[in-house]
């Protein structure tokens, strides 16, 4: 063995038995102890949030890391697909994207609604009801990436290629965000040192936020210093990406360095600054700004995503929507998008798939022939039974057309998010490095869902109809009529056009702005349900049912967060003892999270 190798080894034991444990907290929430090791020009660090990049290693020292290190970044893979939807380290696949989102942010955010209560693991009687079964779903995917990822960041040798380093936190600190903007404060000092066992220290979502930015501007000066490392390192390193990434297309596309990244790091520095815009207005202007100055995302060819075309899978939706018929079109995303005339009426969503029947109060037959319309059910409505036409006519609503949704991308960052976010920005009186229509209208242009490469080289009805649909003055004046005659009609709710018009007033900018952010998301709908709590934006219909919840809520009032997923006597005691201090109030749906404020937009 050589000496090196041998210096390594012990480094590696060294920096091993001095990470932190349990047992190196005077009490739970102290902060993590450090450890350094230098030897040979190699740098180990104990803490994951730290990334030391301004040591060249040797050769000798990456490849031991690498070797090390393989069954590491290939774990790592199981914590990209669950991002959105993987488990097992399988691709995204229905039963799991199902748990995440079908169950929670995609009623939330009204997208989809649940035509029937009966599932195979468990019942969910009306969008708003807790379910102990499902409850869980996007807390379980966010450990998912914890425990595939965590441990990467904890090994002292990642310190030998700080730049993935840097990377897998990045990945990290996404998912954080994203399951903190759910239920709230969370461990995640704690879950980021890949710690498994209690008691664990809530965090406020503040502090995670506040946290995730710092790691991002420590994340950019590591990527930014790439350029500068010699050619040999750079190569391994890029062999590592296009190894063991599969969340960007830079192999496929061919991009080399690390632009795709650093443009991620700061489009999710914008996300965050935008959500905060209410809270701290001046740190989130600061934050925004910087992340917009160092360069978001300004392309596809650096959009962050799960894509079916390079991947190999079918979007796991059609499965959960036309195979297992367990959701369907809600009403609200119907009038939305037949009262703006959107493309995604004539070729996203099937039209009903049977006759939909119902008695009135006059005693007369109501016939909804066959393939009349795209029909949604009003979020809230009591489910049916059964899972097939037959038993339950709810069914009949609208579900996916195949072609379009079977390769249909799992964004984490798409173009068209940081376009609205700049254009939120701007109105915002933010320096977005443009103003707000060509960012509006460019968010607009990349909001499709379909395959990137399907739309570009085979075309899409939505390119056919965009002119049109970005011209639209005044909203068609369309009623929902209840093809079952279970709920009343509703007359939309959508008073904007698409068209841009500088002399509106910045409410209805900012309105027209959340809408096609909004519509531009779908089917992900994280951010979609984040700003319908921040900014009220898209109008959608009342939930029906509101109070079948935890009780907390009334007709009129949308859910705020989810309540905490842990039900163990030790997590209700860490809950007892530091969530709720963290949280601000009682672990209820009405709760609104740190940056939700109940307040005026501007």
């Amino acid at each position: 063995m050589k000496r090196n190798t041998i210096y390594l080894f012990l480094a590696f034991a060294l920096a091993f038995l001095a990470m932190p444990s349990c047992m190196d907290y005077d009490e739970p929430g102290d902060e993590l102890k450090q450890t350094v090791i230098v030897i040979n020009d190699s740098i180990y660090h104990g803490t994951p949030n730290q990334i030391v990049y301004d040591i060249v290693p040797t050769k000798e020292s990456v490849d031991t890391a690498l070797k090390y290190l393989d069954n590491y970044f290939s774990m790592a893979i199981t914590g990209q697909y669950a991002m959105r939807g993987g488990k097992n380290g399988d691709v995204p696949g229905a039963h799991a994207y199902q748990r995440q989102f079908s169950f929670a942010s995609d009623i939330y955010s009204q997208y989809s609604t649940i035509p029937h209560f009966d599932f195979m693991y468990g019942t969910l009687t009306s969008s708003y009801a807790i379910s102990l079964e499902f409850n869980g779903g996007p807390n379980s995917h966010y450990l998912i990436v914890k425990n595939a990822i965590a441990p990467i960041l904890n090994h002292p040798m990642i310190d030998s290629i700080p730049e993935m380093k840097a990377i897998y936190l990045l990945l990290l600190d996404c998912a954080a965000q994203e399951v903190a903007d759910i239920y709230g404060p969370f461990p995640y000092f704690q879950f980021t040192q890949n710690y498994d066992k209690p008691p664990f220290v809530y965090n406020t979502v503040e502090t995670i936020y506040g946290t995730i930015v710092n790691d991002i501007d420590k994340i950019l000066a590591c990527l930014n210093n790439y350029d500068s490392r010699p050619d040999w390192y750079k190569e391994k390193v890029q062999d590592c990406l296009y190894s063991y990434m599969q969340v960007t297309q830079d192999a496929i596309k061919g991009i080399e360095g690390m632009e795709t990244w650093k443009r991620f790091a700061n489009s999710l520095k914008l996300r965050i600054a935008v959500h905060c815009a209410n809270v701290v207005p001046d740190k989130a202007q600061r934050w925004a700004e910087e992340a917009v100055a160092a360069g978001v995302i300004e392309s596809v060819d650096n959009e962050v995503v799960l894509d079916p075309s390079f991947i190999g899978f079918t979007n796991p939706l059609l499965t959960i929507w036309n195979t297992w018929n367990d959701a369907r079109l809600s009403a609200s995303f119907e009038s939305l998008l037949m009262s703006l005339k959107h493309p995604y009426a004539d070729y996203i969503f099937e039209k009903n798939t049977i006759d939909l029947q119902y008695t009135n109060g006059a005693g007369d037959l109501i016939t909804t022939p066959a393939g009349s319309r795209i029909y949604g059910l009003r979020e809230g409505i009591n489910p049916g039974q059964g899972q097939s036409v037959a038993l339950n006519t709810m069914l009949g609503a609208s579900k996916f057309i195949t072609d379009f949704v079977a390769e249909s991308p799992l964004y984490i960052m798409k173009l068209s998010e940081v376009c609205f976010l700049r254009a939120e920005g701007a109105i915002r009186g933010w320096n977005m490095g443009g103003n707000a229509e060509d960012f509006y209208y460019q968010g607009i242009d990349y909001g499709y869902m379909d395959s990137r490469v399907m739309y570009n080289e085979m075309g899409s009805p939505y390119k056919d109809a965009l002119d049109d649909y970005k011209n639209l003055v005044t909203p068609v004046d369309y009623e929902y009529v209840d093809a079952l005659g279970k709920t009343p009609n509703m007359p939309s709710v959508t008073k904007i056009g698409v068209k841009w018009n500088d002399a509106d007033d910045r409410e209805t900018k900012l309105e027209k702005i959340i809408t096609q952010k909004y519509i531009a998301a779908f089917p992900c709908s994280f951010e979609a349900w984040v700003d319908l709590r921040r900014t009220g934006y898209p109008k959608l219909f009342p939930v029906l049912n509101a109070d079948e919840g935890d009780g907390t809520l009334r007709t009129g009032d949308i859910i705020r967060r989810m309540v905490f997923p842990n039900t163990d006597d030790s997590s209700q005691r860490d809950i007892e003892r530091t969530g709720l201090d963290s949280l601000g109030g009682e672990d209820w749906q009405s709760t609104r999270l740190w940056w939700d404020v109940d307040g005026p937009n501007f």
